[in-house]
């Protein structure tokens, strides 16, 4: 590693030490070249696993990032229109009022759909006909890109719909086909079983809000608690190997930065052209913003990604992250990507300090400048 992150490393190892984490990997790129790759600590609490270079995790909604990629790709090719109302592509989604909702609200989480009207259960996760069905019956909860209210678990569900319709395949086989696989990058959106050896455990928050919610209004509720959700579920098979992606993503933060170097790099990894530097952009068209009606705070949305709304070194930077603390930042002036990946879980849906320290520390050694 360069030595002026050596500021970095040591953010890095301190955390380690200090049992801030316990596992955990922080990647960074820069104009396509890794220039950050670290990893330490243990996979387990009983501290009996060491987080290997291999090492994976689950991201929950660090996921979307991954969706949203996928969508991009496909509609770059032409073959979707964010401005097209999703009944073009699924016909049965016009009903309940929903006729004009576009795909581009569902990549903003303005489509007025963030949760399941219906009480549904954790298995239900795991049947893809049944929630996209009940998704596409039901009609908003609000009036569709007025604001946004963040589709924590239904996003996925919706948006890869919409991708299963128009490719015929699931968003997780198109994003291994066409994303993870020709870059060798190790994300996966379903696990397969081999690979349950290198799954790092994930780490409850005590006494934290499930995923999703933030207060006790009715969005917040029926976001956090239908279904109900306990992070012990992320280490099953069933919930490993579904395709859940809006929160079911599991990898690392190599995989993670380096995918997203596609995004910072105008359409280019690792010599490989997977978007046009237009189709990359797209992500940073502005959809909706203001206090986000389920997150209960001011959020900027593009398509797919959060919008930097003046904390970040440059403007066209596209961030989100995951309950628990994952993080990916894309900065599309500087070409640069961050991606952080861990086990011990914060109980935040809405910002971690430890990802944002070492992206601090990134920064403050002249990295946010396109490499210089």
């Amino acid at each position: 590693m360069d030595g002026r992150f050596a500021e970095v490393q040591r953010v890095f190892d301190d955390n380690l030490i200090s049992g801030t984490d316990v596992g955990a990997s922080f990647c960074a790129t820069v104009e396509g070249e890794t220039v950050v790759d670290l990893h330490g600590g243990f996979a387990d609490e009983a501290r009996t696993r060491p987080w290997r270079a291999d090492t994976i995790v689950g991201v929950y909604s660090t996921t979307k990032t991954m969706t949203a990629l996928t969508a991009l790709l496909v509609a770059d090719r032409g073959e979707l229109d964010f401005a097209a109302p999703v009944a073009r592509y699924w016909p049965e989604f016009a009903a309940a009022g929903k006729a004009h909702i576009t795909v581009a609200q569902l990549m903003s989480h303005s489509a007025g759909l963030c949760g399941w009207r219906v009480p549904i259960t954790a298995a239900d996760l795991y049947d893809w006909e049944k929630v996209t069905a009940l998704l596409a019956a039901q009609e908003p909860y609000w009036k569709p890109g007025t604001a946004s209210g963040y589709h924590a678990m239904t996003q996925g569900y919706l948006v890869g719909e919409v991708i299963r319709r128009i490719t015929g395949r699931t968003v997780g086989t198109v994003f291994r086909e066409e994303i993870a696989g020709p870059l060798g990058a190790d994300f996966h959106i379903g696990l397969p079983p081999a690979e349950d050896s290198r799954v790092a455990d994930l780490i409850p928050p005590v006494g934290a809000p499930p995923m999703g919610g933030a207060g006790d209004g009715e969005l917040q509720v029926n976001v956090a608690r239908n279904p109900d959700l306990r992070v012990s579920i992320t280490r099953t098979r069933a919930w490993r190997s579904a395709e859940i992606p809006a929160a079911g993503g599991i990898g690392n933060a190599r995989a993670v930065a380096e995918i997203h170097a596609i995004l910072a790099n105008g359409g280019v990894a690792k010599g490989r052209r997977f978007l046009s530097e237009a189709g990359c952009r797209r992500a940073l068209e502005p959809q909706v913003e203001g206090v986000d009606l389920v997150l209960g705070v001011p959020v900027r949305f593009g398509l797919g990604f959060a919008l930097d709304s003046g904390l970040l070194p440059h403007p066209n930077t596209l961030y989100w992250g995951g309950y628990g603390g994952s993080l990916a930042i894309v900065d599309l002036d500087a070409r640069t990507t961050i991606a952080y990946a861990m086990n011990k879980m914060s109980g935040t849906t809405t910002g971690d300090p430890r990802a944002f320290g070492l992206a601090m520390a990134f920064w403050a050694a002249g990295a946010s400048g396109g490499g210089s």
